[in-house]
């Protein structure tokens, strides 16, 4: 099989690199891990939309590039690997901007895609409640019509970039009485209606990348709805894919792992560069052979999509092996740095900007968001494999 790039991809990557590099240089960003979902900066979002770079594969009709999914993955994997901050995009642009596009009506989509598509709507995910995590069904906000509006009422929480978002994607029930798996629909909310609470969920690395939302009494016009009322869980089953299968999911520690490689080859213990220790190089051999691995998952993901399929079963491998290597690089870190290794960023001994224990605390739950390991290999198993449910 030949994974080469065509000579017009890899202008493109150098282009992005040059981009990304002139804007550290200009002191805009500094490379982070994580910036996919903790980096928020409207003006680098304001920058990308200037260069067509959000919605890069969206159909030209729709106001989007028209370019192929390999063409985004580039991108992506560029924005990514220099921990560029692009959270305020970054949702709208990988799959609410879609789901809009397949289920939306045309005033609904000629409101929001130009929107999103210049940088002014960021766009949280307003999925998860107390009681209802990987079995999104269970979900208990509701929505009630009540003449042209939806009134809303419940919790969500770990809504993504809840304090910073302009719109929230939200999930609610429309028919309480019905299976939990239908009855379910999809809204496009505004975060400063009347009734809205956002509290910020201060995760174990500090960041305020999370939110509790409160929905009282929430009264959102009907135009708002996505799709058709009650069938918004099996809409919902196939944005997964796309939130799962992302690059995101193997590179957002990207920086981590490249400072890491640069801090074992200019620090020396007794005189000898650390990457001329054998355990060290072993430990750090083993990490790029599970990347590439986990890249060439991702983008197989990608074909899969190039060639109008759900990446279904193909995007549950990636997204749980992914998580697994990024899992895996935050303990290597913390085992090569030692003690300093376990020092934050504030810490003027901290070596490699803290990024060690960042990615440590946060990588606990990597196997949790969006699908947990054991819904993802049983996805697998089932529908990869044909394996019996019970």
């Amino acid at each position: 099989m030949d994974f080469q790039f065509t000579s017009e991809q890899e202008l493109f990557r150098q282009e992005v690199r040059d981009f990304l590099e002139e804007e550290i240089r200009n002191g805009t960003f500094q490379p982070m891990c994580d910036g996919w979902i903790q980096g928020y900066s409207p003006e680098f979002t304001k920058k990308v939309a200037e260069k067509g770079w959000i919605g890069l594969s969206w159909p030209k009709e729709y106001g989007g590039q028209g370019r192929s999914h390999i063409d985004r993955l580039v991108l992506t994997e560029e924005m990514l690997r220099y921990g560029a901050p692009a959270a305020c995009h970054w949702f709208a642009d990988r799959q609410i901007g879609n789901a809009i596009m397949a289920y939306g009506t045309e005033e609904l989509q000629q409101e929001f895609l130009p929107k999103i598509l210049k940088g002014e709507a960021y766009v949280g995910l307003g999925m998860s409640e107390p009681e209802a995590g990987s079995d999104l069904a269970s979900l208990q906000t509701r929505a009630v019509e009540d003449g042209d509006d939806y009134v809303i009422t419940g919790q969500k929480m770990w809504t993504s970039c809840a304090r910073f978002m302009t719109h929230v994607y939200l999930v609610a029930r429309t028919d309480h009485d019905a299976p939990k798996h239908r009855g379910i629909s999809e809204f496009v909310v505004d975060a400063t209606l009347p009734g809205i609470t956002i509290q910020p969920t201060i995760d174990i690395t500090g960041s305020e990348a999370w939110g509790e939302v409160f929905y009282d009494n929430v009264r959102v016009p009907k135009k708002y709805l996505i799709g058709e009322k009650n069938r918004g869980f099996y809409q919902i089953l196939n944005q997964l894919d796309y939130e799962r299968a992302g690059l995101e999911r193997l590179m957002g520690n990207y920086p981590l792992f490249d400072a890491l490689i640069q801090f074992s080859k200019e620090t020396e213990r007794n005189g000898v560069p650390l990457c001329k220790d054998q355990s060290i190089r072993q430990k750090l051999a083993q990490l790029q052979v599970e990347f590439e691995a986990g890249r060439l998952l991702t983008y197989r993901v990608v074909l899969v999509i190039e060639e109008g399929r759900a990446p279904n079963v193909e995007a549950a491998m990636a997204k749980a092996y992914c998580t697994t290597f990024e899992q895996r690089l935050a303990s290597v870190a913390t085992e090569i740095l030692g003690l300093y290794g376990q020092l934050l960023a504030e810490s003027k001994w901290t070596p490699i900007l803290g990024m060690a224990p960042h990615s440590y605390l946060g990588s606990k739950g990597y196997s949790l968001q969006a699908g947990t390991t054991e819904v993802l290999r049983n996805i697998v198993a089932t529908r990869g494999l044909g394996l019996p449910a019970e």
